[in-house]
């Protein structure tokens, strides 16, 4: 009986964005996937006799978002399989993505192993900033592609070495609107809202927000230098994702870090 492939690939042409592994490179070949799939996912496996499906064997009639989703679930098996939780990481430029991760890299990162694939449209900046020798990090060029799919996930997870990895950080380019209607696998979508962008942003962008497992209100430091009511901006998250968890935290400052890193050791202990 075959074993499951790897990670699907995008399609036959050449891709408009770039993946560069900067620390923790993969080696070798990639690991195969294994952990649950959907039942059109295994129907597909089933009906291949190699045991192999791609974007490219999928219906072009398919609409581009039903596509991304196919791709998204072999992400969540390809995660779930090693045992790791994805988590990505979406918010407004600016509002403290990178800074967060640094932190969070030197701190839960020194006990439990991480992986960053980092998406902007241009330059290796925050990535580069990111790359630790602990930390396997691959930084995802868009170009003008104003959110990642799950199939740039499923590249740029193949780039690097997954092997201990518990926790896999997917910061997303920044951008309330496009990113939420693309699922990439991941099993925990955090959605920051910054001081320095006004307490009623859910209101305005409620879909991210409807979608967010935790919501982190970041820079709280400032709040009150800026005028920002942090209890107004707690009461509009909740009236738009009563769902979400919400965290207030400084990344500058480490309030609320204790609380955000509780989160993860919560999931980094999941297999």
């Amino acid at each position: 009986m075959n074993s499951p492939a790897p990670l699907p690939t995008t399609p036959e042409s050449a891709p408009d964005y770039h993946i560069h592994a900067l620390t923790g490179a993969a080696t070798g070949s990639t690991r195969d996937l294994s952990g649950p799939l959907s039942a059109e996912i295994t129907a597909a496996f089933a009906a291949s006799p190699d045991g192999e499906i791609a974007v490219r064997s999928v219906d072009v009639n398919i609409p581009l978002l039903e596509k991304n989703d196919i791709l998204a679930e072999r992400n969540r098996g390809y995660f779930l399989g090693r045992g790791l939780t994805a988590l990505n990481l979406v918010s407004s430029p600016g509002a403290g993505k990178t800074t967060l991760l640094e932190r969070t890299l030197d701190e839960f990162g020194r006990q439990h192993r991480c992986a960053v694939l980092v998406g902007d449209l241009e330059t290796d900046n925050d990535g580069q900033r990111l790359s630790r020798p602990h930390a396997p990090v691959a930084q995802i060029t868009t170009g003008t592609v104003c959110h990642l799919d799950a199939g740039m996930i499923a590249r740029a997870a193949q780039s690097i070495d997954l092997d201990g990895v518990r926790i896999l950080f997917i910061e997303n380019v920044g951008n309330l609107v496009c990113p939420a209607s693309f699922d990439l696998g991941e099993q925990v979508r955090v959605v920051l809202l910054s001081t320095t962008e006004g307490e009623d942003k859910p209101l305005k962008y409620p879909p991210i927000f409807k979608s967010a497992n935790l919501v982190l209100l970041t820079k709280v430091d400032v709040a009150d230098v800026l005028g920002f009511k942090r209890d107004v901006a707690v009461e509009n998250i909740r009236r738009i994702a009563p769902q979400a968890q919400i965290i207030q935290l400084s990344a500058r400052t480490g309030e609320g870090m204790a609380e955000w890193y509780a989160f993860l050791q919560a999931r980094a202990g999941r297999r």
